[in-house]
């Protein structure tokens, strides 16, 4: 059908889309941006704080993979629009809560509906633009949408605050989701997946009591005691459950998690630094606010102005990286970003009441730029050597490792923070986030130590282990230092990053195969571009239009 559809009515799906991508982020910002006014009417603690935010992170992370396979399965568009008419009634409920408790649920609401969005989304952006050029040019319109609701949101939302108040940031998402969704029953083509994976409702269970246990743990530890009952049984249930999970899954013929990924470094690497370097993120995004209004005493507005060199920097730092690495591979990109996010954490280590303003735009900045070069590499990565038609499934792991990631930024530093927090915000905020920037350094270290150690030529041969292991078929033997032969996703960046390096974009199956989950793979459909088919500068370009989209979302 997409082959139907008529350039006009493709750009308009486009703009239909992308408006689920600026209703996350511009919430996402928002939410956080109004954390201070939150605090002060909902009488919220620290851990009130964190669980306004991670409710959502943590049951968007669970759902990721679900929402992509219930798209292939029951229709991509009626997905869509159940996720917007979901997000839009969550949305409307929070802005109504009467309390922090009903706040929290009114998030989970949202959440289940966010889960819908933006990997649906761009499933339908894919299957929707099957032309390569004009595909990297509407993946490139996903990107800027996403780089100018991330400037927005925290200006818009902190005006909000101002002048209406907290529960503004909510409502504001109603018309846009009601408008969202009259234009999607009305424009929106359907689409199917040829094939769809089994659910694995098992799985997804494990997943969540996993999840949910140990992010509760951590959250109210301080609180009730690490060594009380409680929160020691938390603890045992998550170790009890990962074991329970990964013995599961390896019997699966096709698990939600699949283990056997894993054997690969490039793709563990990838995820790892993705869970670290989001995580550094969520924990920036939740600390920063705090401090700007509760300690500098500014406005809501002003503190949204106060990150726009981050997002601007995240705007420019993403199509660079793309180049980068479809010209040099990913280990370049992915040490500066590491350095990056290690030094503006640093920078934050001292900061106080009197910092310079200077110093601390210079600080966001430069956060910006780590972010921003972050993305791109590690969703090649994380695809490079494996199977194209398991690159789908592959980045959708790596996208829920990210929301985990940031799940769990926001959860430990968070923590750490108040744990150091022993007198009022405004004299003593400043010193107790001292030790949240610490953990946000050691973050930026992981990423440019493994950005280095797994994207070497050692490393990619265990990718070519890991695709045989999945395929059934032996692994190709190595030849020189060239690409390794076979229609594997990313190889050109497992061979040295030339110009047919494709993000996950780029790695998945035919125009009916829908991607698994997350934003990241989920432009996964279409021709097998990854498989080493098309021309490097249509590669090429699709390359430096690699913003991973939606990972970067602050939530």
């Amino acid at each position: 059908m997409p082959d139907d559809i008529g350039r006009r009515r493709r750009v308009l799906v486009l703009l239909i889309c992308c408006t689920s991508l600026l209703l996350v982020s511009l919430d996402g910002s928002a939410v956080n941006i109004a954390l201070p006014a939150l605090s002060t009417e909902l009488h919220a603690s620290m851990a009130g704080l964190q669980w306004i935010v991670d409710s959502y992170l943590l049951v968007l992370a669970s759902l990721l993979m679900l929402a992509g396979s219930t798209a292939d399965r029951i229709g991509r568009r009626r997905t869509f629009t159940a996720g917007l008419v979901v997000f839009t009634t969550g949305s409307l409920l929070c802005g109504f809560a009467p309390g922090l408790g009903w706040l929290v649920a009114f998030r989970v609401v949202q959440a289940i509906g966010g889960s819908m969005l933006n990997p649906v989304a761009m499933a339908i952006i894919t299957n929707t633009f099957t032309d390569r050029a004009e595909r990297a040019r509407a993946i490139g319109v996903w990107g800027g949408v996403l780089g100018i609701s991330m400037a927005l949101g925290p200006v818009v939302g902190g005006a909000l605050v101002d002048s209406v108040g907290w529960r503004a940031i909510f409502w504001i998402n109603v018309p846009i989701g009601i408008a969202a969704v009259v234009l999607c029953r009305r424009f929106v083509p359907e689409s199917k997946a040829a094939r769809v994976r089994r659910f694995d409702p098992v799985g997804q269970l494990l997943v969540v009591v996993l999840l949910a246990s140990l992010v509760y743990a951590v959250i109210t530890g301080r609180e009730r005691g690490w060594a009380s009952a409680p929160i020691v049984a938390l603890f045992a249930l998550a170790a009890v459950v990962l074991v329970v999970l990964v013995g599961y899954e390896r019997r699966r013929a096709e698990p939600l998690i699949e283990p056997r990924y894993f054997r690969s470094v490039p793709f563990s690497g990838a995820s790892v630094i993705g869970f670290c370097g989001v995580g550094a993120l969520g924990g920036f995004l939740f600390v920063e606010p705090l401090y700007l209004q509760g300690v500098r005493g500014l406005s809501a507005v002003d503190a949204g102005l106060y990150t726009l060199p981050l997002a601007a920097m995240m705007l420019v730092a993403g199509p660079v990286s793309g180049r980068l690495v479809a010209a040099r591979g990913p280990r370049l990109p992915l040490v500066v970003a590491g350095t990056a996010i290690t030094l503006a954490a640093l920078g934050l280590t001292r900061v106080d009441a009197d910092t310079p303003t200077a110093w601390l735009l210079a600080d966001h900045a430069l956060f910006g730029l780590g972010f921003g070069l972050m993305n791109p590499p590690i969703t090649t990565t994380a695809v490079t050597g494996m199977p194209a038609e398991r690159a789908g499934t592959a980045a959708g792991m790596m996208s829920t490792a990210r929301q985990v990631g940031q799940a769990s930024g926001v959860a430990v530093i968070g923590t750490v923070v108040s744990a150091h927090l022993d007198g009022p915000v405004r004299t003593h905020f400043a010193a107790a986030s001292h030790g949240g920037w610490w953990i946000v350094t050691a973050c930026g270290l992981v990423v440019a130590v493994l950005g280095a150690a797994t994207t070497g030529p050692r490393a990619r041969r265990t990718a070519v282990a890991a695709a045989a292991a999945l395929t059934g078929e032996p692994a190709p033997e190595r030849a020189g230092a060239g690409p390794v032969a076979g229609p594997v996703a990313g190889e050109a960046a497992g061979a040295g990053g030339g110009p047919g390096s494709g993000p996950a974009h780029a790695a998945g199956g035919g125009p009916a195969q829908a991607p698994e989950s997350g934003p990241a793979q989920a432009s996964g459909n279409g021709p097998a571009q990854a498989s080493g088919s098309g021309s490097d500068q249509e590669q090429e370009r699709l390359m430096k239009s690699a913003i991973s989209p939606s990972d970067a979302v602050p939530e």
